[in-house]
């Protein structure tokens, strides 16, 4: 009897699409080349992280049960049984929004994922529903939007930045573009805050026009926020905190403010969903009969982890992240420090390299005049002994070609030094070569 083989354009087109392959090309890198210095894992530094922490977060959050009434059958039970697919600690996260975010909504408005990847896939798959939606994004944008949607079937239109960020006008043109195909736009994904990959943060004035635009608009907005809190200084606002129109589906995470391990995310969906007889429920409802469907519910062992964690806290993981955002904030004054030191201003314009200054955040963008491809990579892997992340992955459609991005959140400053000076040489060379 033959074995099976099945053919690949029978499958789903999204196994074809090329986004779902950059990660496992830039993984494959990595594990080539171990003693490179790597500027591409956009991953929190393991070194605040202790393994006995978890043992006490998790008892801190049954003590806190104990502590209101529910006996023994019932703490067994929140550890080793399925529990509620929209989660078990809603209302210690709605407590931390608010008291982090001046974010006030109910606990019943949120729905607790694995990972705010799957809090993506839920939110889209629950409001993009025919044909001719279109869910736009913030161009260049985190590739799992993109994934998601295209695993859904959906292509997402890309609102371009541009050098210094995101701009309103730029969404009203491709709004009425897509109109004018007879799409029907949904929903506009964007990270505001030290964007990934660029870097970039949305002004205030910026904020108040998205939303006031998402309103007038009839869109909702999609808010992927997760390195403000690991990020020093005063942060803007949340597009969520200044919604009052219930446009935003704020999607939050704490992978970068707590631990990655645990897979915790969130969707805050407050937007009232009525029906053809006039009963009205809210968005979280509707995504959670979708997640019923899918992984049924998130860990109760990483839910307990990360309840016992914002218990010690008082809900304020910003005050968990204090050294943290020292940390983030010292490796991007050192990155940027280093660049300056590489490339001298005299000289800058004539290697063809320029790069932005983030004020927080994992990550930042460099311009550099030869192609910044998988080919490019190689060779700086190889020779140089320095790894990055081509900007081409982050476009949606063409762009990002002669750019990549560099993260600093995994590296000591010393490798940091280290790494600069490799990409320096790699630089510099392929400038020369690409004359």
């Amino acid at each position: 009897m033959a074995a099976t083989r099945l053919k690949k354009e029978e499958l789903h087109a999204s196994v074809s699409d090329p986004v779902l392959d950059t990660m496992n090309f830039l993984n494959g890198i990595t594990h080539r080349y171990p003693e490179a210095v790597s500027f591409a894992p956009g991953r929190p530094y393991d070194g605040f992280f202790h393994t006995e922490q978890i043992f006490s977060h998790i008892r801190k959050y049954l003590s806190h049960l104990e502590e209101n009434g529910a006996s023994a059958a019932d703490i067994r039970d929140a550890l080793f049984q399925y529990g509620p697919t929209s989660g078990r600690i809603r209302e210690l996260i709605a407590d931390s929004l608010r008291k982090d975010e001046n974010i006030d909504v109910a606990p019943e408005a949120i729905v607790v994922t694995v990972g705010c990847q799957e809090a993506m896939f839920l939110t889209l798959r629950a409001v993009l529903s025919a044909p001719e939606d279109v869910l736009l994004v913030s161009s260049p944008c985190y590739v799992g939007i993109t994934g998601a949607a295209r695993v859904l079937g959906f292509e997402p239109a890309p609102v371009q930045e541009r050098p210094d960020g995101f701009h309103c006008a730029d969404l009203e043109a491709v709004l009425a573009a897509e109109r004018a195909r007879g799409r029907r736009p949904r929903a506009f994904y964007v990270v505001p805050d030290h964007a990934n990959p660029s870097g970039n943060t949305m002004s205030l004035d910026e904020r108040h026009a998205l939303v006031a635009l998402a309103a007038r608009e009839d869109i909702l907005i999609l808010e992927d926020s997760p390195y403000r809190l690991v990020s020093p200084g005063p942060q803007e606002p949340t597009l969520k905190s200044l919604d009052r129109a219930q446009r935003v589906v704020h999607l939050g995470s704490y992978s970068k403010t707590l631990f990655p391990g645990a897979r915790v995310g969130f969707a805050v969906a407050d937007q009232p969903v009525v029906d053809q007889e006039g009963n009205t429920g809210l968005l979280a409802d509707e995504i959670t009969k979708i997640k019923s469907m899918i992984t049924v519910n998130t860990s109760p062992l990483g839910q307990a982890a990360v309840a016992g964690m914002l218990l010690a806290a008082d809900g304020r993981t910003s005050d968990l992240n204090t050294e943290t955002s020292a940390y983030y904030g010292s490796a991007m004054r050192a990155i940027l420090q280093e660049l300056d030191s590489a490339f001298a201003a005299s000289d800058r314009e004539d290697v063809g390299v320029r790069w932005n200054e983030p004020s927080g955040g994992f990550f930042l963008t460099v311009d550099v005049p030869f192609r910044a491809d998988n080919a490019a990579l190689v060779r700086s892997a190889e020779e140089y002994g320095v790894i990055w992340t081509p900007m081409s992955y982050f476009y949606p459609r063409d762009g990002g070609d002669h750019s990549l991005r560099l993260s600093v959140s995994y590296l000591s400053n010393e490798e940091i030094v280290e790494g600069v000076a490799r990409l320096a040489r790699f630089i510099r060379e392929e400038s020369r070569r690409a004359r």
